[in-house]
């Protein structure tokens, strides 16, 4: 196990936080190498908290420890837990569904729940709205630096009964794909679907080809267009949308050098889903 440790929280940087949970962490180690996976999360936003983590987790040496502090519910009877991914890594988390996405297309090899009496930073009992500093961190370090050991982290629970948030895979009916815009790449807008591009390859979709793309909201139409299948933003013109692979290898939609989700105020999660075929081809006379 390496002594990386990387945070994740909705706390921004606009205070002492984060700050905070830095110190504790090189308190318990000198060693321990702290990096932030983002501290950007919409507040409360448990979803936005398992995507992310998703997204990153896989690309750190194995043996990396995770913390992820979206916590709405801190002070409750919700539980604190720690997971071994399939991949090797670990993620110490509240239990309110922030393990979603990891659970679903990783996989979990063991969750223990960790005792908030015991295994917390000394003469914090008192406080009961700073886990993220006096549990997450704190436990946090002191695994990246293999002060304890997972096993002595805390007792076993089965995978299944952790929290998990509702999920909708992709499908593939009759030529349409269909699925639900997860996430947004943030600071251009575009939308990330739960799409992934060897659907497009079983209905025989390739880069140039004319797509239709049909968002809904609810149920509801909100936007539908003909877009291309680009390869790059550089295949299409400036404002132009497009579909493309994102860096998880699933399907995005975009605009170039514009926000698609703020264009056309779409928006993410399961109640937003979008179906995606072949345009038909249209001969002029």
């Amino acid at each position: 196990m390496g002594n990386y440790l990387v945070l994740q929280t909705d706390f921004g940087l606009g205070d002492g936080a984060v700050s905070a949970m830095y110190g504790v962490a090189h308190m318990v180690s000198d060693d321990v190498v702290i990096e932030n996976l983002t501290h950007d999360i919409p507040p409360y936003d448990i979803w936005v908290a398992s995507y992310r983590l998703y997204q990153t987790v896989q690309y750190w040496p194995k043996g990396t420890v995770f913390v992820s502090v979206v916590d709405p519910g801190v002070g409750s009877q919700r539980q604190s837990i720690v997971c071994k991914t399939k991949s090797g890594h670990y993620i110490i988390t509240p239990d309110n569904g922030s393990l979603t996405h990891i659970m679903h297309y990783q996989g979990l090899e063991e969750v223990r729940v960790i005792d908030e009496v015991t295994s917390r930073l000394p003469h914090s009992e008192e406080s009961h709205t700073f886990h993220g500093r006096d549990i997450y961190a704190y436990n946090g370090a002191r695994l990246a630096s293999a002060e304890v050991s997972f096993e002595e982290l805390g007792s076993v629970i089965e995978t299944t009964s952790i929290e998990q948030l509702s999920m909708v895979d992709a499908t593939i009916d009759n030529g349409i794909l269909t699925g639900s815009i997860d996430v947004l790449d943030v600071r251009f807008g575009s939308l990330w679907t739960n799409i992934p591009l060897n659907s497009l390859q079983e209905v025989a979709i390739v880069h140039g080809d004319s797509l239709q793309v049909t968002i809904y909201h609810h149920g509801h139409k909100v936007y539908q267009n003909i877009m291309k299948f680009a390869k790059s933003f550089a295949d299409v013109q400036v404002g132009e949308p497009l579909v493309y692979v994102n860096s998880l290898v699933n399907i995005g939609v975009a605009v170039n050098q514009d926000s698609f989700s703020d264009l056309y105020h779409i928006g993410t999660g399961i109640d937003w889903t979008i179906e995606v075929r072949k345009a038909p081809k249209i001969i002029f006379e």
